[in-house]
């Protein structure tokens, strides 16, 4: 790893674990409160969803101009510049006095959210190589689940004592946790392998990374997997809290038990790893994910355990293809890490961003419609990967990405 001053290795670690945090912390916190917050702004289901829909669809865009910019410029400053954003975005966001401000707070949020996580990613090809690499992944993923498992649990206790605005307070004091540590960050980026062009200039490395077939077909496949999680985010409230007529305490346990889930998500991916090959790893989540869309589908309707216990399988997949599809995808990055970061994020939150426009449609009920999302999506994915396997994308460039 490269020398840092004040962060030893397990705090770097940390540190990592902690930014990508900031995403789950930035949804799933204010969650149980979505139902308050439009009797509050008088604000429809719909425009409410959209203070997490504008989130992630500025954060996809923020991450794109973010990644070149941290190849020229470098981590640090980036990261600085994004902490501070997402400070000052999250204060706003709490004192906000009409649903449109709490909108603008949002995109600000989303916009140092964006340089943060680019960040993130790039740090760990910075940093680490090969099975090392591979731990760091699943033990950031694995902690990182620890934010979507609490988050709810947190903002439904917040609920008791203060109102939806508790949950922007605190997550402006963790912006600033965040910005203080970024201050004692060294950088990772020496200066003979930035970028040397101009600001401009710097931008056409996405268009590099995006002539690379092979790697932005399988970024594609692996990301419409995120649709439906971002669909059963968006929509979860008010599944749980108008569907089954749970109250808001209630529905932050039931999305706890779910986001649990994905703790054994990291663990079963590396136990995988060892025992059997990349496209048997994709096989199986091509399954689970078919399966779980079929029994919330049939089920899911029931009793609101029953839609857990339909959800959960997806839950615990996705857990996997997250560390399995940035694994295979840095390995397929060779140069330019900062922008193909930026591209390996963006792509499935633009795919989260959709998810969450149509989990929050007028479907007859909502559970029907995570179902029809939760198997196109899947079926989709496998299409593609049929597609990958046939050449029509190229080969991968090392055997250790390849999934065909």
């Amino acid at each position: 790893m490269r020398h840092q001053k004040y962060l030893t290795i397990t705090a770097m670690i940390a540190y990592i674990t902690f930014i990508n945090m900031f995403i789950p912390l930035s949804t799933d916190l204010y969650l149980p409160a979505l139902p308050e917050m439009g009797n509050y702004f008088s604000a429809s289901e719909f425009l409410v969803g959209l203070t997490l829909t504008i989130f992630f669809f500025v954060f996809a865009i923020s991450m794109i101009l973010f990644g070149p910019l941290s190849d020229k410029y470098g981590r640090r400053p980036i990261l600085i510049f994004g902490a501070a954003i997402y400070t000052a975005a999250s204060f706003a966001c709490a004192v906000s006095s009409n649903i449109y401000f709490l909108l603008a707070g949002r995109f600000f949020q989303a916009v140092g959210s964006g340089a943060v996580i680019t960040v993130a990613t790039a740090l760990i090809k910075d940093c680490f190589r090969g099975q090392v690499m591979r731990k760091i992944l699943a033990i950031t993923q694995a902690l990182g689940v620890i934010a979507p498992m609490v988050a709810p649990l947190v903002g439904g206790i917040l609920l008791t004592f203060i109102d939806w605005r508790g949950s922007f307070y605190l997550l402006t004091i963790l912006g600033a946790i965040n910005l203080t540590v970024a201050f004692l960050f060294c950088e990772t980026l020496s200066e003979r392998k930035r970028y040397h062009g101009g600001i401009l200039n710097s931008l056409t490395l996405l268009l590099e990374v995006g002539r690379k077939k092979y790697f932005m077909s399988s970024l594609v496949m692996f990301s419409i997997l995120s649709a439906p999680y971002m669909a059963y985010l968006s929509a979860s409230s008010f599944i749980y809290v108008e569907f089954f007529d749970l109250t808001a305490q209630e529905y932050s346990y039931f999305f706890a038990v779910n986001s649990a889930a994905s703790i054994a998500g990291p663990i079963l991916y590396l136990k995988l790893k060892n025992l059997i090959s990349n496209v048997g790893i994709l096989r199986l989540i091509f399954f689970v994910s078919m399966l779980s869309g079929v029994l919330v589908l049939s089920v899911g309707q029931m009793r609101a355990i029953m839609f857990l216990l339909a959800f959960l399988p997806f839950t615990a997949i996705g857990a996997v293809v997250r560390p399995f599809a940035m694994e295979i995808l840095l390995l397929e990055a060779k140069e330019n890490i900062g922008t193909a970061s930026s591209m390996i994020n963006f792509v499935p939150t633009l795919f989260g961003s959709l998810g969450m426009m149509l989990g929050t449609l007028p479907w007859s009920n909502f559970v029907d419609g995570l179902g029809i999302i939760m198997t196109t999506a899947t079926t989709l994915s496998i299409v593609l990967w049929i597609l990958i396997k046939r050449g029509k994308f190229g080969a991968a460039r090392q055997s250790a990405s390849d999934i065909t």
